[in-house]
Protein backbone atom coordinates (compact mmCIF):
# COMPACT_ATOMS: atom_id res chain seq x y z
CA UNK A 1 0.00 0.00 0.00
CA UNK A 2 3.01 2.22 0.50
CA UNK A 3 3.24 2.36 -2.92
CA UNK A 4 -0.18 3.59 -3.81
CA UNK A 5 -0.47 5.74 -0.86
CA UNK A 6 2.68 8.11 -1.94
CA UNK A 7 3.17 7.68 -5.39
CA UNK A 8 -0.85 7.16 -7.09
CA UNK A 9 -3.02 8.48 -4.12
CA UNK A 10 -1.43 12.33 -4.88
CA UNK A 11 -2.20 11.92 -8.44
CA UNK A 12 -5.74 11.03 -7.68
CA UNK A 13 -6.12 13.45 -4.93
CA UNK A 14 -4.27 16.39 -6.91
CA UNK A 15 -6.05 15.81 -10.35
CA UNK A 16 -9.74 16.14 -9.51
CA UNK A 17 -9.07 19.86 -7.87
CA UNK A 18 -6.75 20.71 -10.94
CA UNK A 19 -9.37 19.46 -13.46
CA UNK A 20 -12.23 21.93 -11.99
CA UNK A 21 -10.01 24.33 -11.86
CA UNK A 22 -9.16 23.71 -15.89
CA UNK A 23 -12.56 23.92 -16.19
CA UNK A 24 -13.40 27.21 -14.56
CA UNK A 25 -10.52 28.98 -16.48
CA UNK A 26 -12.24 27.76 -19.62
CA UNK A 27 -15.76 28.51 -18.73
CA UNK A 28 -13.96 31.74 -17.74
CA UNK A 29 -11.93 32.04 -21.15
CA UNK A 30 -15.13 31.74 -22.54
CA UNK A 31 -17.06 34.97 -20.84
CA UNK A 32 -18.90 32.76 -18.04
CA UNK A 33 -19.36 34.12 -15.09
CA UNK A 34 -17.72 31.43 -12.35
CA UNK A 35 -18.96 30.82 -8.94
CA UNK A 36 -16.89 31.95 -6.31
CA UNK A 37 -16.59 28.54 -4.95
CA UNK A 38 -15.26 27.01 -8.35
CA UNK A 39 -11.99 28.22 -7.54
CA UNK A 40 -11.80 28.30 -3.55
CA UNK A 41 -12.82 24.89 -2.81
CA UNK A 42 -10.38 23.22 -5.36
CA UNK A 43 -7.64 25.79 -4.10
CA UNK A 44 -8.12 24.87 -0.57
CA UNK A 45 -8.54 20.99 -1.62
CA UNK A 46 -5.48 21.23 -2.92
CA UNK A 47 -3.64 22.89 -0.09
CA UNK A 48 -5.37 20.86 2.15
CA UNK A 49 -4.22 17.90 0.80
CA UNK A 50 -1.17 18.84 0.43
CA UNK A 51 -0.52 19.22 4.40
CA UNK A 52 -2.42 15.56 4.98
CA UNK A 53 -0.16 13.66 2.78
CA UNK A 54 2.95 15.83 3.85
CA UNK A 55 2.61 15.05 7.47
CA UNK A 56 1.41 11.28 6.55
CA UNK A 57 2.46 10.20 3.62
CA UNK A 58 5.90 11.95 1.77
CA UNK A 59 7.73 10.76 4.64
CA UNK A 60 7.12 7.07 4.82
CA UNK A 61 9.98 4.90 3.68
CA UNK A 62 9.37 2.33 0.47
CA UNK A 63 9.91 -0.89 1.71
CA UNK A 64 11.26 -2.16 5.33
CA UNK A 65 12.36 -5.84 5.29
CA UNK A 66 13.55 -7.63 8.34
CA UNK A 67 16.65 -9.12 8.32
CA UNK A 68 16.79 -10.57 11.86
CA UNK A 69 19.35 -8.70 13.27
CA UNK A 70 19.21 -5.75 10.82
CA UNK A 71 16.64 -4.54 9.17
CA UNK A 72 16.84 -2.82 5.45
CA UNK A 73 15.51 0.42 4.51
CA UNK A 74 14.73 1.52 1.22
CA UNK A 75 13.17 4.43 -0.14
CA UNK A 76 13.45 6.23 -3.63
CA UNK A 77 16.09 3.80 -5.12
CA UNK A 78 18.77 4.34 -1.91
CA UNK A 79 18.89 1.21 0.36
CA UNK A 80 20.31 1.42 4.16
CA UNK A 81 20.83 -1.33 6.56
CA UNK A 82 20.85 -0.08 10.70
CA UNK A 83 21.32 -3.01 13.33
CA UNK A 84 18.57 -3.57 16.18
CA UNK A 85 20.81 -2.45 18.88
CA UNK A 86 20.96 0.80 16.90
CA UNK A 87 17.38 1.94 17.79
CA UNK A 88 16.51 3.85 20.41
CA UNK A 89 12.43 3.71 20.20
CA UNK A 90 9.73 1.97 18.10
CA UNK A 91 7.05 4.38 18.38
CA UNK A 92 3.62 3.12 16.18
CA UNK A 93 1.22 5.65 15.79
CA UNK A 94 -2.12 3.59 16.31
CA UNK A 95 -4.84 5.37 14.89
CA UNK A 96 -3.39 7.51 11.62
CA UNK A 97 -3.90 5.83 8.14
CA UNK A 98 -1.98 4.86 6.82
CA UNK A 99 -0.30 3.36 10.16
CA UNK A 100 3.07 4.63 10.66
CA UNK A 101 6.12 2.96 12.66
CA UNK A 102 8.89 5.33 13.92
CA UNK A 103 12.52 4.30 14.09
CA UNK A 104 14.82 6.87 16.31
CA UNK A 105 18.22 5.60 16.01
CA UNK A 106 21.28 6.32 18.27
CA UNK A 107 23.71 6.99 15.12
CA UNK A 108 21.74 8.24 11.95
CA UNK A 109 21.84 6.22 8.81
CA UNK A 110 21.46 7.23 5.34
CA UNK A 111 17.78 8.69 5.73
CA UNK A 112 18.68 10.36 9.14
CA UNK A 113 18.10 9.68 12.38
CA UNK A 114 14.27 9.50 12.44
CA UNK A 115 12.55 7.44 9.86
CA UNK A 116 8.89 6.07 9.47
CA UNK A 117 7.46 2.96 7.42
CA UNK A 118 3.76 1.61 7.35
CA UNK A 119 3.72 -2.00 8.09
CA UNK A 120 1.33 -4.38 7.14
CA UNK A 121 -1.95 -4.41 8.57
CA UNK A 122 -5.31 -6.06 10.67
CA UNK A 123 -8.54 -5.65 9.86
CA UNK A 124 -9.45 -4.74 13.67
CA UNK A 125 -7.92 -1.09 13.83
CA UNK A 126 -8.29 -1.26 17.78
CA UNK A 127 -5.59 -3.99 17.84
CA UNK A 128 -1.91 -3.60 18.95
CA UNK A 129 -0.12 -4.03 15.60
CA UNK A 130 2.01 -7.67 15.69
CA UNK A 131 4.77 -6.45 13.62
CA UNK A 132 5.13 -2.97 16.40
CA UNK A 133 4.94 -5.30 19.29
CA UNK A 134 7.73 -7.87 18.15
CA UNK A 135 9.86 -5.14 16.71
CA UNK A 136 10.07 -3.23 20.42
CA UNK A 137 10.57 -6.53 22.00
CA UNK A 138 13.31 -7.92 19.89
CA UNK A 139 15.03 -4.19 19.65
CA UNK A 140 15.43 -4.18 23.46
CA UNK A 141 16.63 -7.84 23.68
CA UNK A 142 19.18 -6.55 20.97
CA UNK A 143 19.99 -3.69 23.47
CA UNK A 144 21.15 -5.81 26.37
CA UNK A 145 23.37 -7.81 24.53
Amino acid sequence: MTFFNKRIFPVIWFSIPALILLGGSVAAWKGAQIPFQLIVVPVGLIVFGFIILKLLVFDLLDEVWDEGETLVLRNNGQEDRIQLANIINVSYATFTNPPRITLTLRHPCRFGKEMTFSPLTSLNPFSKNPIAAELIERVDAARQR
